[in-house]
């Protein structure tokens, strides 16, 4: 292995070899057959391990998979670089780093001895960043394969552009994206467990049928008259907002979130809101 690797790398005229510590035991070996041969020596640099967060080796179930397999999961490129060239390497107290500044700052004289440990959270969160702070060009172009998975199809329903204003700061993944604006475009067989079992109950019928009755005789489907159908229902039935805007939410998005109500209600469309309150209601009458 020393004999062959050393060759390799000479014969390629590689002037860097940089890997794990654990190779450190070999280098003196490659280097007597780097002089012997009368090869030019590299330079070498030997980096910590990357561990888990206990301080063991790092397995697949700790983030030691495929790249492509980081693609499959829903994280964008950018955050997975920005994530590994900040494992044991740091640039002051600077967390996010374009191409053009991990090539101007990067040095290798600058990387921890120390093991750095693989944070599932910390790397969340920068895929996080990215997606909220892409283009919607760029991002769509990233999300579309996860789209065509679901056969979201973005002729029926609303424009994605304004959907990502409101879903993108707050999806950690692109298939979790994917998933958030999916019922605007498609419809869905079930409920969030959870969010079902908790606003999708019987006081939420008569809120939700009075909505519905005054939903239906908006002609401007706008936000101010959503709005305006809103408040009414609340008025009429002499309730709070969260008597009513959980369980729209969940009648009309399957979970517990979704934008403002007025948004919500808008960009779900007339004929798609009022089938959803109609299915939920029947969905607890059910129960």
């Amino acid at each position: 292995y020393n004999f062959v690797v050393a060759i390799d790398d000479a014969l390629m005229g590689l002037t860097d070899v940089i890997r794990g510590d654990d190779h450190l035991s070999n280098t003196p070996k490659q280097l007597v057959v780097y002089d012997a041969l009368g090869f030019d020596k590299p330079k070498f640099y030997h980096v910590p391990m990357i561990h888990n967060e206990k301080g063991k080796k790092l397995s697949k179930r700790d983030g030691a998979m495929d790249v492509m397999e980081y693609k499959k999961e829903g994280f964008l490129p950018e955050a997975l670089l920005n994530f590994l060239v900040r494992l044991g390497w740091s640039n002051k107290d600077q967390e996010i780093f374009s191409l053009e500044e991990m090539i101007e700052h990067f040095d290798l004289n600058n990387v921890n001895a120390a093991a750095s440990a693989f944070n599932t959270e910390k790397l969340l969160w920068l895929n996080q960043h990215y997606i909220k702070t892409m283009s919607a060009d760029d991002l769509l172009a990233h999300l579309q394969p996860f789209l065509d998975e679901r056969s979201i199809d973005l002729t029926k329903g609303a424009t994605l552009a304004t959907l990502l204003e409101h879903y993108a700061e707050r999806s950690k993944t692109l298939i979790e994206l994917a998933v958030a604006i999916s019922p605007y475009y498609q419809d869905f067989e079930n409920y969030d467990e959870k969010a079902a079992k908790k606003h999708l109950r019987g006081v939420a019928v008569d809120p939700l049928q009075t909505l519905k009755n005054n939903l239906e005789s908006i002609n401007d489907w706008s936000a101010q008259n959503c709005q305006t159908a809103v408040n009414t229902t609340l008025t009429t039935l002499d309730i709070g907002m969260g008597k009513l805007g959980m369980p729209l939410r969940v009648a009309l998005c399957g979970a517990g979130f979704s934008p403002s109500l007025d948004i919500t209600l808008v960009m779900m469309g007339k004929e798609r809101t009022l089938n959803r309150i109609n299915l939920a209601i029947k969905w607890i009458e059910k129960r």
